[in-house]
């Protein structure tokens, strides 16, 4: 059975728009509930999306905005907590939100996006939550399905693109975490997935890692974006006590860079150990067939005039 009307929650974010445009080439209808309509220009010309504006943290208000949906994708999540945003706000209580607006509507399909090594029991803030929301959904009694990626790439990421904007300003890198092991997996991989699971009741009740085809140290990916944009880096590796200090100062500088919750995170490497699902199509594409195509030494990354704005 085709599930024609699918509500995306994060819909306007990096992934977000990369699911939404991979179920609008399916004909499908996409509910985009966002708290600002603004967030969501780059949908606005695509067919067949709806942007309500809604406080998706109200089950209530949710459930009124998905209403007819028949199923729902649950993309919300932060790596950096805010005084107004904080993981368990965003993760927990998001999920719980969209739970209780399915219960309300009778729609038995959800997917959620969580990570990597989400865990109750994590080292991190951010994954206990993630963990959290998992355990919620696994509780639910609803048609679930679970996606956990690595770090996610692609063009406009939060990824790369910053690790070019630091060295486009800096001479030398000193890194925290840099033998802190990624499989990184293209956005286009992880939409596609995404898409094709709503459908496939095969994947109810199923929890999939996501990764690419390569593992890197964190220094590899920061040197290869630098490279990419146009610029050798010296790349210093901070020992655990200076890489603690250094990621206090970037937390409290804007932007935030990194925090220690993040560096706390890098502890459990984000790798796969396993194949990409092939229930999913073929293999995941590579970094290095992809990248190429948004970091190039001729054009700017999305992310540096903005860095460079908050930093003057």
């Amino acid at each position: 059975m085709k599930r024609a009307r699918i509500a995306v929650l994060g819909g306007t974010g990096f992934v977000g728009r990369h699911v939404v445009n991979a179920l609008v080439n399916q004909d499908r209808e996409v509910i985009v509930p966002s708290r600002a309509r603004e967030h969501a220009k780059p949908l606005f010309l695509l067919p067949r999306v709806q942007v309500p504006e809604v406080n998706v943290r109200d089950a209530a208000a949710l459930a009124a905005a998905i209403r007819g949906a028949d199923a729902v994708i649950n993309l919300i999540g932060v790596l950096r907590e805010s005084p107004r945003a904080s993981f368990t706000q965003m993760h927990v209580g998001v999920t719980e939100a969209v739970i209780e607006a399915c219960r309300q509507n009778g729609i038995r399909r959800l997917i959620q996006i969580s990570a990597l090594n989400a865990d109750p029991g994590g080292p991190s803030a951010y994954l206990r939550s993630k963990g959290e929301a998992e355990a919620r959904v696994a509780a639910s009694g609803l048609d679930w399905t679970m996606f956990r990626p690595s770090v996610i790439f692609g063009p406009e990421d939060k990824f790369l693109n910053l690790f070019a904007g630091i060295a486009r300003l800096l001479p030398v890198i000193y890194l925290a975490g840099a033998t802190a092991r990624f499989q990184p997996v293209y956005v286009g991989d992880v939409a596609a997935a995404i898409a094709a699971a709503l459908d496939e009741d095969g994947t109810i009740g199923q929890c999939y890692p996501l990764c690419g085809p390569k593992v890197y140290t964190l220094r590899e990916l920061v040197g290869y974006a630098a490279g990419r944009a146009g610029y050798r880096r010296h790349i210093v590796g901070l020992p655990s006590s200076l890489a603690t200090a250094q990621a206090w100062v970037l937390e409290h500088l804007p932007g935030k860079v990194m925090t220690r919750d993040n560096l706390l995170s890098m502890q459990v490497d984000s790798v796969c150990g396993c194949p990409f699902p092939a229930v999913f199509g073929g293999p995941p594409r590579a970094m290095e067939d992809i990248v190429p195509t948004y970091l190039t030494p001729s054009g700017e990354t999305d992310f540096c005039p903005a860095y460079r704005r908050r930093h003057r």
